[in-house]
């Protein structure tokens, strides 16, 4: 089990290895993903899909799926409506993460709301590719740093998605205002507890308050948020007390 494969548990997961759906029309992507895959852990297993239709069917066709790696801009169907179709005939364990050649922030957070467990710019190198596939196995959370910028950038710049952000955040004890910078940082909710030296069940339950009183519903949202209230530059070491 190397790079890759050591975020992901297989015990857990009732596998020995991890399967991997790549949903991307153009087939020279999927050739050169699938590779660097392949190279890293000889334990992986790639199934392919080029439009959303396919996508659809071989999450129906392989119920073992670990991850899925989704282009946005696939035919068969509009993106979003692609998107949410294939969220839902997902369990819910499985997180979808959006490779696209676009990093449109409306696209973004479009996905985000619509159950994409991270975005990763098709620009990205293999090593920034496989170190948000390993975080996301280990349960973190991964957006483009650029995107966080523009997000709280934006937030602050219209006067009245920051304020709301930082209004909801009023309600957090010092404690979660700490998970949340974390969770800002796209952290799983293991490594929060190591740094917060706190049980990872008292984590979960400061995670729960949080997207509660943020009023979102996923980890992905809460990140977002974070971004809005300035957290997610945080260094991880201020707020280790």
């Amino acid at each position: 089990m190397n790079d890759l494969t050591k975020g992901w548990d297989p015990v857990q997961a009732g596998e020995n290895s991890m399967k991997i759906l790549i949903a991307d029309d153009h087939e020279l992507f999927r050739d050169g993903l699938r590779h660097v895959l392949l190279q890293l852990d000889d334990s992986v297993e790639v199934v392919e899909a080029s439009d959303y239709p396919q996508a659809l069917a071989q999450a129906e066709a392989e119920p073992d799926i670990n991850i899925v790696l989704l282009d946005l801009g696939m035919p068969g169907m509009p993106w979003a409506e692609g998107l949410q179709a294939l969220r839902q005939k997902l369990p819910s364990t499985v997180p979808l993460i959006v490779l696209s050649a676009s990093d449109d922030r409306r696209h973004v957070l479009q996905a985000v709301n619509l159950g994409a467990a991270g975005f990763i710019p098709k620009t990205s190198s293999s090593r920034v590719m496989l170190s948000a596939l390993k975080l996301v196995l280990s349960g973190g959370v991964y957006l483009p740093p650029a995107l966080l910028d523009q997000s709280a950038e934006h937030a602050y710049g219209d006067g009245t998605n920051g304020n709301g952000a930082e209004s909801a955040a009023s309600f957090l004890t010092p404690r979660q205002r700490e998970v949340l910078t974390l969770l800002g940082q796209g952290k799983s909710n293991k490594e929060i507890a190591r740094v917060l030296q706190l049980a990872e069940g008292t984590v979960k339950l400061h995670v729960t308050a949080i997207l509660k009183a943020l009023n979102v519903n996923n980890r992905t949202r809460a990140v977002v948020a974070a971004s809005q209230l300035g957290l997610t530059n945080t260094d991880a070491a201020s707020v280790a007390r």
